[in-house]
């Protein structure tokens, strides 16, 4: 990208988007299990999806 429109037309900035992914299978799992996993505290921008 340029940083400018006018001056400086050499000069750029480069940007890269990361995206991260975990993949968990937990094999006979519980109401248990399912429930505590419902209820974990994640940070901000974390998804977490339960497929039963």
């Amino acid at each position: 990208m340029n940083r400018s429109t006018f001056v400086n037309k050499k000069s750029r900035e480069q940007f890269q988007i990361c995206d991260f992914k975990r993949l968990i299978d937990i094999y006979s799992a519980t109401s248990k299990t399912i429930d505590s996993l419902m209820k974990l505290e994640l940070p901000s921008g974390v998804e977490v999806e339960i497929k039963v």
